[in-house]
């Protein structure tokens, strides 16, 4: 999928899990439903027509428009309009597998060692000008990608998926076969699977014949493509189920059917992405019927009934995600001295209270983590015998710190002229959200850690932890987490946790390093690749690159004359299929 742009903020939380069930196994043919009831449409006819209004987090502006991304625009949001107006390479469903049907590969032939990737192009596909999708349009991709990833790349790059999926530099050649056969050889043996589902998935198709102004001088077509991503008038030429209408910064981003789509064409008129400035004004346009797909806050559940007498429906859906507190590692960073100590990192994450957090701020429907993997919805990747190994437990944190030399002055903890005293960014607009960094704060006073709490908006949250040339400004960062949908689908934590990591914040572990890339090796057998895969987890658990956090379900609210949402939300990867969705011309229907 276009690089899976995996950053998202933390929305409001479900009320119960929905126990999604994944395995990476096998290749679907069609969209699994993430939830069956609400929104559903097998009782009425579609109908043409009509508006759906999709409720953004509060404060999040969609800045970025093109199918590949810097790091300081790697988010969800970006990707979900993104996602309605070009096809990727592979379409991933909610139980990991492929969905070839929206997918711009109909197959892909790998070879036993791993080194040799046919990927075949299904003819279907056409550009919304009518041209069909090429291997053309692959190469050009890859051209850009490869000039993109460049750590000399002009601003606002590089790419973000550069070194995830051994993308670019792994691969020996990317070449055409025909109109519709791409060849990828490797330098080195992979697993298949994880070369696809991190590489491969990088690659969404964009319009040679449109774009490719500077063919001979790609430094200059990446200065091109770069000065144009923020426009979202700039897609004339797609091929997903929507073209752009109109886009208006902290307003509205408007898309309709496009009508030379192939595939499952869109029935509403429009479809608008719409700005919140706060949970607040998203609860109110919900209940005026401004909004028909939306979410609320754990602070709101209170007040549900508001929503539900006029027929609203509220549906939990965990993501395969994580959330996590960043510690700016960044090299030059004033406290990075401080966080490259493990012990620090240690204390820091024992007094953290997520059983707290799970139960008083988010109602008991959220799930505590302790390692890379979420423990819901439930995977094959969770290693069943890891237990949390820095529960609750702030004297002993405090006692940790002490042993390694500090002591508490005025309340700070300090050590040769150093001083424990942070400034933590969040994302702002969530009362959950701010309510948990509260929580934070008091619990790390406890041991002597000051931290001082400074809110922002998700975009410019993204724009300030990414900046890893000037560090400044921040010591811990709150109130985002990762999807395992994008440059991770295969959870190995390349993109996040490896030296250099494009959407990491400056960890560095060399052992680290060795079992990452110990993951991404062909195995003979499933139980082998899974053992590899679990000493990565267990050891990423311990070493704690990021302070866990929890899992948090969204809270998703649609209205009774909105069909097909839950089945199409794709809520385990956070990346909707919108043409099915559809609009009932009666509010009364359900």
């Amino acid at each position: 999928m276009a690089v899976r742009k995996s950053r998202r903020a933390m929305l409001a939380v479900g009320a119960l899990s929905t126990g999604l069930l994944l395995a990476v196994s096998g290749c679907g043919t069609s969209p699994t439903n993430s939830s069956q009831g609400a929104g559903s449409s097998s009782n009425l006819t579609p109908q043409k027509g009509g508006t759906i209004t999709y409720a953004l987090p509060a404060q999040t502006n969609l800045n970025w428009f093109l199918p590949i991304t810097n790091a300081a625009n790697d988010s969800v949001y970006n990707t979900q309009l993104v996602d309605q107006l070009y096809k990727p390479m592979l379409w991933i469903n909610n139980d990991y597998t492929i969905n070839w049907n929206s997918s711009i590969a109909q197959k892909i032939v790998a070879n036993s060692q791993g080194t040799v990737y046919h990927v075949y192009l299904n003819p279907k596909w056409k550009w919304s000008d009518g041209q069909p999708v090429t291997s053309k349009d692959v190469l050009f991709t890859w051209n850009v990608i490869k000039a993109a990833s460049a750590s000399n790349a002009p601003s606002p790059w590089p790419f973000v998926g550069a070194g995830t999926g051994d993308i670019p530099n792994g691969v020996k050649s990317v070449v055409a076969n025909g109109p519709y056969e791409v060849t990828f050889t490797l330098k080195k043996p992979a697993n298949q699977q994880w070369f696809e589902y991190n590489g491969i998935i990088q690659i969404t198709p964009m319009p040679a014949h449109a774009w490719d102004k500077y063919p001979n001088n790609m430094t200059q077509e990446i200065k091109y493509l770069g000065s144009n991503a923020t426009n979202l008038m700039f897609d004339t030429v797609v091929d997903g189920p929507f073209e752009p209408v109109s886009a208006t910064p902290n307003q509205e981003w408007v898309i309709k059917p496009n009508p030379n789509y192939p595939g499952h064409k869109s029935l509403v008129d429009k479809i608008i992405f719409q700005y919140e400035a706060s949970n607040t004004a998203e609860f109110a346009a919900l209940q005026s019927g401004n909004i028909n797909v939306g979410y609320i806050d754990p602070t709101q559940l209170g007040e549900k009934g508001a929503l539900t007498s006029k027929g609203y429906t509220i549906t939990p859906e965990y993501p395969f995600g994580i959330f996590w507190t960043e510690m700016n590692m960044y090299p030059g960073a004033k406290n990075a001295p401080i966080f490259n100590k493990l012990y620090v990192r240690q204390a820091l994450q024992m007094a953290i209270d997520n059983e707290s957090a799970a139960k008083d701020i988010y109602k008991g429907y959220a799930q505590p983590l302790f390692g890379p993997i979420p423990p819901v919805p439930q995977t094959k990747f969770l290693d069943p015998n890891l237990q949390n190994p820095y529960p609750y437990n702030p004297t002993k944190a405090k006692q940790l710190l002490e042993q390694h030399g500090w002591k508490e002055v005025n309340g700070v903890m300090t050590k040769n002229g150093q001083q424990m005293k942070f400034t933590m960014i969040y994302a702002s607009g969530s009362t959950s959200t701010e309510d948990q960094a509260e929580l934070m704060k008091e619990d790390w006073a406890q041991i002597g850690v000051d931290v001082t709490l400074k809110p922002m908006p998700f975009s410019t949250f993204l724009t300030v932890t990414a900046n890893s040339k000037n560090p400044t400004g921040w010591d811990l960062a709150f109130g985002t987490g990762w999807d395992y949908n994008g440059p991770g689908f295969y959870p190995t934590g390349g993109q996040l946790f490896k030296t250099g990591a494009p959407s990491g914040t400056g960890f560095s572990d060399p052992q680290e390093d060795k079992l990452i890339s110990e993951t991404h090796q062909p195995y003979p057998t499933e139980q082998q690749t899974m053992q590899n895969f679990f000493q990565y987890e267990d050891y990423t658990a311990h070493v704690l690159p990021f302070l866990w956090n929890l899992n948090i379900a969204s809270l998703v609210v649609t209205s009774s004359n909105v069909h097909n949402v839950l089945q199409y939300l794709d809520a385990a990867t956070a990346f909707p299929q919108m043409q099915y969705w559809w609009v009932s011309n009666s509010s009364n229907q359900s």
